[in-house]
């Protein structure tokens, strides 16, 4: 998460040679197999748990190596000469295969990998009450737009119940301390008091220790820095191009999941928090994205073509703070207009709209979205 952001995926050619084992740096592979693990969840890869770890500490081996592979598809834009600059768009295709496995696999392993997502507004999203994200929901498209987005109800593992899932990719996780605490633990190998155990084979006796990596309060002071991380202001919000496209962004119905304005309820001991009018641009449900985002591996209630309504605040201060601007879960998308070509599923109307969209219209929207 440098500078509190977007993470990326590695670039074949610079961190690793073409087709072969890639160097992670800020992104990481879930993997699991068939059928549901405790509490509901995924139901990890024996001998691997639920992240696949590419580093080891010193006389020990990865658990195995990640490959990346792309192939191309085209996707042609209306509006201008077929000819134009800009008309044409590539998509990138990629296939992830995982080899050099530290012990046989015991089952076909469902992988889905993850780039960093920023850090900064969790506080606020975690400050929206249940029934202002709920009444968002509409599972079975009672209101018949053809969009049904539907919550993740996940395990608490501090509380050990269920509730609403609001952060991850696949809105996996209930709060931000668990976020935190999960990371830690699956992301770096620090154990801590909500992930007391290594994230490893039980059975490897470097697994086992005594006693957690960090303590309580260093959990608390990290939740506190990134539960206080503030969103970065809008750029140029009254420019007449920038407002022309927040009205294509309307018409196209992307605010229609992309909500542009929430509301925090009250925060005990937290005024910058409390009663607070945001704007997200998320609804923190679940939507089907369609076959070309399904990474077939459920995640408790979310299926694989499912994915959580990613935030859009400061989206476009990625190139400033992280020196890209690679989008979607797992970094495929290689700018804006990209990540918007892959929505499909609920998002069928709004993908068609932006590639029937005049080339200007389309310079606003990417503009409004680069202004947020």
């Amino acid at each position: 998460h440098m500078g509190d952001g977007r993470g990326r995926p590695p670039e074949i050619g610079l961190d690793g040679d073409s087709g072969g084992p890639m160097n992670l740096s800020s992104m990481l592979f879930r993997i699991s197999v068939e059928g549901e693990g405790i509490h509901g969840g995924p139901k990890g890869m024996p001998g691997f748990g639920g992240q696949i770890q590419t580093r080891a500490i010193f006389g020990q081996v990865p658990e195995g190596e990640i490959v990346f592979q792309y192939r191309d598809t085209t996707i042609i834009l209306s509006g201008d000469s077929a000819d134009s600059d800009g008309d044409r768009v590539t998509l990138r295709i990629p296939t992830y295969t995982l080899i050099n496995p530290w012990k046989p696999l015991s089952a076909l392993p469902l992988l889905s990998p993850r780039v960093a997502p920023a850090v900064f507004g969790l506080g606020l999203l975690e400050a929206l009450s249940e029934s202002e994200i709920l009444a968002f929901s509409d599972p079975d498209d009672r209101d018949g737009d053809g969009i049904s987005g539907r919550p993740n109800y996940v395990y608490d593992v501090e509380y050990g119940q269920k509730k609403l899932g609001r952060f991850g990719w696949k809105a996996n996780t209930p709060t931000l301390k668990q976020q935190n605490a999960a990371a830690f633990n699956q992301d770096m190998g620090i154990t801590n008091p909500l992930f007391k155990n290594e994230n490893c084979d039980e059975d490897r006796i470097e697994c086992k220790s005594e006693k957690t990596d960090i303590d309580s309060a260093t959990l608390e002071d990290v939740f506190v820095y990134i539960r206080t991380l503030a969103v970065p202001g809008r750029r140029d919000w009254n420019k007449a191009n920038i407002q022309k496209g927040e009205k294509l962004f309307q018409t196209a119905k992307c605010a229609d999941c992309h909500l542009p304005t929430l509301h925090t309820q009250k925060i005990a001991g937290s005024t910058n928090l409390s009663n607070q009018t945001i704007h997200p641009y998320t609804d923190l449900l679940l939507h089907d994205m369609g076959s070309g985002l399904d990474d077939n591996r459920p995640d408790f209630s979310a299926t694989g073509s499912e994915w959580r309504t990613a935030p859009l605040w400061g989206i476009g201060l990625t190139k400033v703070v992280n020196g890209h601007n690679f989008f979607l879960h797992d970094g495929r998308a290689r700018n804006i207009l990209e990540a918007i070509l892959w929505h499909q599923g609920e998002a069928d109307f709004s993908r068609e709209t932006v590639i029937e969209m005049s080339k200007k219209d389309r310079e606003a929207l990417l503009a409004f979205i680069e202004s947020l």
